[in-house]
C-alpha cells in the first residue's frame, strides 16, 4: 500500500505540469483515474485532485467502461505530415545530393511534395529517415594517372618490413589557421557512410603564408621550424640544413632514409642536387599522397586541437 502511495503523490506532482494540447495522458495516471472511480470517487473530485480536465477523466473512464481497458487506441493523436513513402523519396533526394542544405532540401521538399514544410520539419524528418549532417572529411584529388602512381607505389613498397619502415624519418609542412566556429562543407549521410567517396570534400594545394616544418622518426620528434613568408627552393634547403641534418642524430648513426613530398620546392633542381651532394637518400613518393605519411595524421590532429 505504501508503494500505491507513493506512485500516486508522484503522479499529483506530474500533474501540476502542464501538458502539451494532444499529449497522452501516462498509464499510471489512468490507471489512478480508473482506481479512483472504482472506490465511489466521483469524476469531478478525480479531475480536481488530480488537476485534469472533466472531459479527459470522462473519456478515460468511458474507455473503461466500454472495452475494460486504458491503453490509448492506436491511430490516435496528430498525424505526421510525411508519410513512409514520402521519408522514402526524402532519403533518396538527401542521398543524391548529399552537400545541399537543410534550406534547400526544403524548398525541394515543398515543390516535389505540394505541402507547406518548415525547415524543422525536415530536419527532424531527416533524422526519421537515419540520417544526420555531418561535417565532409577532406581528400586530395587524385586523376587516374595518379591513382596508378599510388598502385605502383605501393606495390614496390609491399615487401618492405617493419624495421625497414624505422628507417625513414618523415617530413612535412603544415599550415594552421586559428579560426573560429566549424570549417569545411557540411554532408548528409549515415553514420555508416563515412568512409564513402561521395561523402568526401576535394581538397587542393593553397598558397601558404604561415607554416611549420616538422620531421618525426619512430625514434622520436624531430626539429620544428616556423616559416615566415615565402617559400622558395633556397630557403628550403637552408631548413634541411638547420633542422633536418641535425634531426638525423636520432638514428644515433644508423643509415635513415629521408622523406618529403613533390611540392615544388621539394622537387626543384636546386633541392635534388643539394641532397645527391650530402648523400642523403631520399624516399620516392606518389603525389597527392599525404594519407600514407604517419606525420600527416599527426599533424591532423593537432591541427584539431588548435
Amino acid at each position: 500500500m505504501t508503494g500505491y502511495k507513493k506512485s500516486l503523490s508522484e503522479w499529483q506532482c506530474l500533474s501540476e505540469v502542464k501538458m502539451g494540447r494532444g499529449s497522452p495522458i501516462p498509464p499510471m495516471l489512468r490507471r489512478n483515474i480508473v482506481e479512483q472511480y472504482q472506490k465511489g470517487v466521483s469524476q469531478r473530485k478525480i479531475a480536481k485532485s488530480l488537476k485534469l480536465s472533466s472531459s479527459t477523466v470522462h473519456n478515460i473512464i468511458q474507455r473503461f467502461r466500454e472495452s475494460g481497458t486504458i491503453s490509448v487506441r492506436k491511430g490516435q493523436g496528430r498525424k505526421t505530415i510525411l508519410d513512409a513513402h514520402d521519408l522514402r523519396a526524402l532519403r533518396r533526394h538527401c542521398i543524391t545530393y548529399r552537400n545541399a542544405t537543410v534550406m534547400e532540401i526544403t524548398i525541394w521538399a515543398q515543390e516535389y511534395f505540394q505541402k507547406t514544410l518548415s525547415v524543422n520539419t525536415i530536419h527532424r524528418a531527416i533524422r526519421r529517415c537515419q540520417l544526420k549532417l555531418y561535417r565532409s572529411k577532406k581528400k586530395p584529388y587524385l586523376n587516374m594517372i595518379q591513382k596508378r602512381r599510388r598502385f605502383l607505389w605501393a606495390k614496390a613498397h609491399l615487401k618492405w618490413t617493419v624495421a625497414k619502415w624505422k628507417t625513414v624519418l618523415w617530413s612535412d609542412e603544415s599550415k594552421f589557421e586559428f579560426l573560429f566556429g566549424k570549417l569545411g562543407r557540411h554532408v548528409i549521410r549515415t553514420k555508416e557512410d563515412k568512409d564513402n567517396p561521395s561523402c568526401y570534400q576535394c581538397s587542393v594545394q593553397k598558397p601558404a603564408s604561415l607554416m611549420v616544418w616538422g620531421c618525426m622518426s619512430v625514434c622520436g620528434m624531430g626539429s620544428l621550424h616556423i616559416w615566415k613568408g615565402t617559400i622558395n627552393a633556397e630557403r628550403y634547403i637552408q631548413v634541411l640544413e638547420q633542422h633536418m641534418l641535425p634531426s638525423r642524430r636520432l638514428f644515433q648513426g644508423r643509415p635513415c632514409i629521408f622523406q618529403h613530398d613533390n611540392a615544388r620546392t621539394h622537387t626543384a633542381s636546386i633541392t635534388t642536387s643539394g641532397l645527391r651532394r650530402r648523400r642523403i637518400r631520399v624516399l620516392k613518393w606518389p603525389a597527392c599522397s599525404p594519407d600514407l605519411s604517419p606525420i600527416e595524421n599527426k599533424e591532423e590532429d593537432t591541427t584539431k586541437k588548435t
